[in-house]
Parts: C-alpha cells; structure tokens; sequence
C-alpha cells in the first residue's frame, strides 16, 4: 500500500473516501504503461478491459479443445457451403488427382551415368506404378493410392491433421506388401478418454506422458501413439463392444515410420493439429445462419396463402385447401396453421393472422456476404475470388490472387509430400530393393546411399493460366536464361514430366514421319528425256490408223 504523508493523512481524517482515492491513484502511477502496455498489452482502457485473453501452453489451448473444434469443423464443412468450398478449393489445388512421383536419383554420388540413371528411374516408375495404381495398396482395398492422397489431405484439413499406418500384407497376384490404412484422427485418443501427464503404468506398460494418444518420452520425443479400436464417436449399434487401445510404436525396429502423422505444427509443444476452419468457425456458422434466414425469410415472402375469416365454425375442408395432409410439417397438431404456395385457409371465428412484411430478400445481403468471405477467405489464405469462382475484377487482380493462392498451395503441398508421400514412397522403395525388383547396390548399407536412390520429387497439378500464350513465353525465357529448368516448368505449366513427355515425343515425331511418308502420293518414274513418255503410245496409234 502507498505510503501515506501528512496530507493524506489529514484527507483521511477529514473524508476517508477521498483518501483512499488518492492512494489507488498512486499505486496506479507507480504501474505507468510503457511499450505494448500502451497498446496490445494495456489492461486499463475500456477497449481493452473485456477481451478475455487468458491462455496456457499448447495443451490448455488445442489439445483440450481439439474434440470440439474436430466436430464443429466436420459439421461445418457438411452444412454450411462456404467451408465446404474452401477446402474442396484447397484440396483440388493442392493435390487434384494426386501428386505424381518424379524420381531424382543422385547419379554424381552413386557413380551412375545419366543413361544409367535414367533407365533406373524409368524402372522406379515402372514399379511404383504397379503398386499404386490398383487398390492393392489400400488396406482397405478401395483407393489407389492417389485417391488415398485425396483422403488423407481432406482429412488433414477438416480434422487439424490425418493419420495413416503402414502394415505389410501378402495379396496373391501382388509383388508387394505394404499397404496404407488411413485412420480418423478421433480413434488416436488416450486410453478411457484421460490424459497422462504424470509417470504411470497403462495397460501394463509404463508410459511418461499420453496426451490425445500420443506418448512421449521425458524428453518430449514422440515415442507411440495410442489407437482405439473404433471411432469414440460410433454408435454402439453399428459398433458394439468396449473401446479398447492398442499402441503402435512411432518407428520400427529398422528405423521406418510405423505411423504417419500429417499435420501443421503451430507452437512448440504441439501433439495434435488443428482444423484449418478453426479460426474463422464462428464466422462461418453466423453466415450460414445468416444465409439461413435470408432463404426462410424470401420463401415466406414468396408464399401466398388467403385466410378467410367466417362468423361460425367450420367443421368441413376449407375451400380451396392447398395443403394436402400428407406435406403438413405437424400433421399431429391440428390447431397449426401453415403456409403454402397459392393456399386458401378458412379461419375459425375469433382467430386471426397477422404478418410482418419481411422485405426479403434483403437487398444488403450480397454486400454483407461477399464482406464476410473476404473475412473468412483471408483467415484461410484463400483469395475470395478463388474461393467463390468468379474472376469479375481485372485481369492483373485475378492474376495477383492467383500468384497469391499459389504460393499457400505450394508450401502446403510440400508439407503434405514430406508428411505423406515421402514416407510411403520410401518405404516401397526399401521393399522392392528387398526382394529384387530394383537393383540398388549398397542400398542397405548406407543412409546416404538410401538419399540418393530415394530423392524425388511430388508434382502437383498445373498452375491455373489466365493467358496460356503469355505463360508459356515467360517459361521458354526463363529455361533460356537459366532461371528455372524444363522439368521444372513443365510441372507448372501441366503437371506432368518433362524426360517423359521428351520420350513420347520421339516415338511420336517417327510415327509421325511414317504416316506422312505413307500418304504421300508415288514419285513418278523417270524416263528417257528424248523419247516422250507416249510417244510409242502415239506412233502405235498412228500405225494402227495406217494400218486401218
């Protein structure tokens, strides 16, 4: 408490009340506001005295909250259009149809010629499609394994991150084992649905810490994650029977994953993703109960339905009904009174109806729409043009959102490929070299000789071109001058493989040259310049006419 001096004192005698105001207002001073205090930080202004900011570390703030907001993501996406557009947005123009391997085997290191590369490469291919392209590397048996790409990134969007496993698995008539069973990221929970952040013994094994299914160690390293064997959420009468879980450890024995865990980290300490709709989910559900009532709203104005008023009661059907039994919405109330397209109701004496005029629709809602999506549209680095599908500005605007979009696309299809495809093509890589298929010499022996047989490189789908003759002009200049390669612009341009395309050209440009050799018409035969070609036709003609 401040100290008091003679005056204060003589205040205090005299009136207590100010007293004690004079000595809250030096303590206040002894707490002047400096820096952010002034602003972000300040705690006195009015402005500032409502915002609830108290928070925790990474598990106070998302891992106690990641069931709700995974729910509240999923229902947002089923029901309200402009969620679901952004992230069917952002899954078409990060993977579209799946990212497509491109080999890059590092030949310097390995001591492999460019022919030799090459040829091996083309094998790697050859290989991997054999695998991925049937739904064998399903372990589910339904998706080949870029469709898998498609469910594993929707997911890692609508739930905050997507988990996949890798069991091996022998299927007759397939040379390969491994398989890939994506998993919903509510069955990786803590065993009875409680955190461990203590030292204990679970399921007869001792663990450090499990937080939303995931176990680490005292130094914070993932170590396993927890797997219940069905969705917490299922209903008992689809899948009856008790939660049980079963742990499966992080990485094998050889150093493998075991388990792929494709999510975005957003502070340190994180266990469990985030949504990408969490930010911007209360502004999405007070737009779709917005747009809710605007449709509710017009419907009722577009109804027409006369309500006759008589001075006795009406036993019988009222004249004219329009509102067959069978469409009533309560049937069970008779009492109720509904409105219908052109209906005729008769009123029993005493009874009245009384509407407000709604005015819908409401001629600011596109305005206050299309601000609202440019609001949420910025929280997910979705331009509001590509989120909509309407280009109405300029064309150097339409261009700038898509650079823009552009680059979000490209840093989260590189996460996804590390997390996901990465993973799994090097995995596929090991078995095949394992059994033969593939000759890598070393392979096993050395990490680094693992890098260099393994790099690859995931193309995804082709950059959108407003202007495909001026974008493909600025790709020739930029190979020309070194800036970029062909390969590289060839999967931006179409998305597919340069050395592959390189290849069909040739057998293309021979086929060509066969066609046109063959509908080319016969040269005709060279003959004695002195003697015209019909000049025996002629003398012969002229004999046979003598002759005559």
């Amino acid at each position: 408490m401040a100290k008091q001096n003679f005056l204060d004192k003589c205040i205090a005698a005299v009136s207590p009340v100010r007293a004690v105001r004079r000595a809250a207002a030096r303590t206040a001073l002894e707490f002047v506001n400096s820096g952010y205090g002034n602003y972000g930080a300040n705690t006195t202004k009015k402005s500032m005295r409502g915002w609830m900011y108290y928070g925790g570390s990474a598990k106070e703030d998302i891992e106690d909250n990641i069931d709700v907001l995974r729910q509240r993501s999923r229902d947002a996406y089923m029901g309200i259009p402009i969620a679901a557009a952004a992230l069917k947005t952002m899954r078409t123009n990060v993977v579209a149809g799946g990212l497509m391997p491109s080999p890059q085997i590092d030949a310097d290191f390995l001591g492999l010629t460019n022919e030799q590369a090459e040829a091996l490469q083309a094998q790697v291919l050859r290989e991997f499609s054999l695998w991925a392209d049937t739904p064998v590397c399903d372990a589910d048996r339904m998706d080949n394994f870029y469709k898998l790409q498609q469910l594993a990134f929707l997911s890692y969007l609508m739930n905050g991150d997507a988990i996949a496993l890798l069991p091996v698995k022998e299927q007759p008539g397939s040379p390969y084992s491994l398989r890939v069973r994506i998993i919903e990221a509510d069955r990786v929970c803590s065993p009875n649905g409680y955190d461990r952040l203590t030292p204990c013994v679970v399921a007869g094994r001792d663990v450090y810490s499990i937080v939303q299914g995931v176990e680490t160690d005292e130094s914070g390293t993932v170590v396993a994650y927890w797997i219940s064997n069905r969705h917490p959420l299922a209903s008992l009468s689809t899948q009856a029977g008790a939660l049980e879980w079963t742990r499966v450890e992080a990485y094998g024995t050889t150093g493998r994953p075991n388990v792929l865990h494709v999510m975005n980290r957003e502070r340190a300490g994180q266990l469990r993703g985030v949504p990408i709709l969490a930010p911007v989910l209360e502004a999405l559900k007070q737009l779709g109960r917005y747009t809710d009532a605007e449709i509710t709203a017009a419907v009722i104005s577009a109804m027409f339905t006369v309500f006759i008023k008589s001075a006795t009661v009406q036993n019988g059907k009222p004249i004219g009904e329009m509102l067959p039994p069978d469409v009533l919405i309560d049937a069970q109330d008779q009492s109720s009174i509904e409105l219908g397209a052109g209906a005729v109701v008769a009123l029993n004496p005493g009874e009245d109806v009384e509407f407000a005029d709604p005015k819908h629709p409401n001629s600011g809602y596109d305005t206050f729409f299309n601000a609202m999506v440019v609001e949420i549209a910025a929280g997910l680095e979705i331009p509001p043009e590509v989120v909509l599908k309407q280009f109405t500005k300029n064309f150097s605007s339409a261009r700038g959102s898509l650079n823009e979009f552009w680059r979000t696309c490209g840093m989260m299809r590189d996460w996804f490929a590390d997390d996901f495809c990465q993973p799994i093509y090097e995995t596929f890589f090991a078995e095949a070299v394992a059994r033969g298929r593939i000759k890598a010499p070393g392979f096993f022996a050395d990490p680094a000789i693992q890098k260099a047989y393994t790099d690859c490189k995931w193309n995804g789908p082709s950059r959108t071109a407003l202007n495909p003759s001026q974008e493909v002009e600025a790709a020739i200049k930029r190979v020309d001058a070194g800036f970029s390669t062909a390969e590289e612009e060839t999967a931006q341009l179409t998305g597919g493989d340069y050395n592959r395309n390189i290849r069909k050209r040739v057998i293309e440009a021979q086929r060509k040259r066969e066609v046109d050799e063959a509908a080319a018409p016969p040269a005709q035969q060279q003959t004695d310049p002195e003697q015209p070609p019909d000049s025996g036709g002629n003398e012969q003609q002229e004999g046979g006419q003598n002759n005559a």
